[in-house]
């Protein structure tokens, strides 16, 4: 069924400031230049867990969006569904060999990085793992530089000044939070000159930067 677009709703993202796949959605709504009411989810607080959050997204999981009278879950079909649907600027190239190779960094971030390293899976090695910070800190550290290493061979041969090429794709708006991440957690990233150059240009780009979890923290406190 054909959805009328033309009708303007509010777009809602519920959302939690310093999740990873929260972030890649405020990034690729920046780049379509969408405005969007902001319904912050507590991760750290669990209320994610909540009967009314549950009503939102069964997952509970963030980020869900409420856009032309659905509510999506999972940053990168939402990415996609943006995409599809607003093409202007595109998140993808349309040459199939091009937007396969696109995908193929996005999902190597969002697919084998993040869940290894995500909240739930670090506070279960604390909790019913009982391993130790300095453990849990080295859990994560392996597998993102195992990851970003990867990443890094994979994305080299065709990068321009973001991941590939010269202007954004679904690849830098995966990349940009890892590495926020990846700071977070001390990670070194020395060795990751290709990622570390898209990293510098895409946060230079206002839909990057409004999208920083620290800039939505200042507003938070300064509403």
């Amino acid at each position: 069924m054909r959805r009328n677009l033309d009708v303007m709703e509010a777009i809602v993202l519920h959302d939690y400031f310093r999740s990873s796949a929260s972030y890649r959605v405020r990034i690729a709504l920046g780049l379509k230049g969408l405005a969007y009411e902001r319904r912050e989810v507590n991760l750290a607080n669990g209320d994610q867990k909540s009967d009314g959050y549950r009503a939102v997204n069964p997952q509970g999981f963030v980020p869900c969006l409420e856009i032309d009278g659905l509510k999506l879950a999972q940053s990168l079909s939402i990415a996609v569904y943006l995409d599809q649907t607003r093409p202007e600027p595109p998140l993808m190239p349309r040459d199939p060999a091009d937007g396969a190779h696109v995908r193929s960094l996005a999902l190597s971030i969002a697919c084998d990085i993040h869940p290894l390293n995500n909240l739930r899976v670090l506070k279960y090695l604390k909790g019913p793992l009982a391993l130790t910070e300095v453990q849990k800190d080295e859990w994560y550290r392996h597998w993102v530089t195992e990851g970003l290493a990867a990443l890094e061979a994979m994305a080299a041969p065709r990068a321009g000044a973001f991941l590939f090429g010269d202007e954004p794709t679904l690849a830098d708006v995966c990349l940009v939070p890892q590495l926020y991440n990846a700071r977070r957690f001390s990670v070194p990233i020395a060795a990751f000159p290709t990622l570390r150059r898209a990293d510098e240009t895409a946060s230079a780009h206002p839909a990057f930067a409004a999208a920083h979890p620290d800039r939505i923290a200042q507003e938070m406190t300064t509403a």
